[in-house]
């Protein structure tokens, strides 16, 4: 009876320890956070563009020890996921792959690319789990006026904005096609996904649009989201998606298309994470620097 008294002691202190060790959102992870993912040892990984500054950028690993810097020497590390058990990102005009011994080298670079790529933002997996779809938003400085703020749609400034940008897929051995051409739904496209029937979802950040195809055509669902992010979709057929613009999180109704907010009041709300089996995203503020976990219900 004794020795049964002390193993259920012992195991209730291993579960308090356990429950300590866990994660607790918000985190806070440094300058400008852009994307975050699940990877080696169930860790997560975050892009942390910092200043902006050529090699200032960083990979930081959140852990249930703690923050740390787990790759440095990057210029703006945007999106990232994780494949055969290696971290691929994004950075200005070219894709890192990273080892688990934080181990850094170019996987594609600018030359590789069958078009001139400008601003490689978001990076997902592409439907089979083999390979990677990338956003190329394309010319960027033509969507703000002088205050910074994206220009009215109906403003001739916006008519002005190049459709330069483009939806890439990478191989795991690094041939590179072009996933979605230059359209005027898209022309600053920042999101990439596939959906669970393997079409292609795409957030164009200028106009705002949440696309996906049908048929092999974009067609954007309802509503506005100007300043789109991330996109993605859960196994009910839910749809998410984000604005940096307006510091909000939407799921959207996959048969009316009616959109709800699951979080607002954000800085600027980047490229999250869906994860479903815990029933949440995560979502990187980056103005604010942190990680916020955001329930899939509200």
């Amino acid at each position: 009876m004794g020795s049964k008294r002390i193993t259920l002691i012992a195991l209730f202190f291993v579960c308090i320890v356990q429950a300590q060790a866990e994660v607790e959102f918000p985190v806070e992870v440094g300058m400008k956070p852009e994307s975050i993912t699940k990877g080696f040892n169930d860790n997560y990984y975050v892009t942390v563009m910092n200043a902006k500054e050529p090699g200032d950028g960083e990979v930081v690993e959140i852990s249930k020890k703690g923050v740390k810097v787990f790759a440095k020497g990057f210029d703006e590390p945007k999106g990232i996921v994780y494949l055969n058990g290696e971290l691929y990102f994004s950075d200005v005009t070219r894709i890192w792959k990273l080892d688990e011994k934080g181990q850094a080298r170019i996987f594609v670079d600018k030359s590789d690319f069958p078009e001139t790529v400008l601003y490689l933002n978001d990076v997902s997996l592409d439907a089979q789990g083999k390979g990677i779809l990338v956003a190329d938003m394309g010319a960027t400085q033509y969507m703000r006026d002088p205050e910074n703020n994206l220009w009215p749609l109906d403003s001739e400034e916006a008519k002005k904005v190049p459709k330069l940008g483009r939806i890439y897929h990478i191989s795991s051995e690094g041939l590179i096609t072009i996933k979605q051409d230059t359209s005027p739904l898209m022309p600053n496209p920042n999101g990439v996904g596939v959906d669970k029937d393997g079409n292609l979802m795409v957030g164009a950040f200028f106009k705002g649009n949440f696309l996906i195809t049908e048929n092999g055509a974009l067609r954007p669902l309802k509503g506005e989201y100007r300043g789109a992010d991330a996109v993605e979709q859960d196994r009910k057929g839910n749809y998410y998606v984000s604005s940096w613009v307006s510091g909000k999180v939407w799921k959207i109704d996959p048969k009316t298309e009616a959109s709800t907010v699951l979080i607002e009041g954000l800085e600027s709300a980047a490229d999250f994470y869906l994860e479903e089996d815990r029933g949440r995203l995560l979502v990187p503020d980056m103005m604010a620097g942190k990680i916020y976990a955001v329930p899939l219900k509200n």
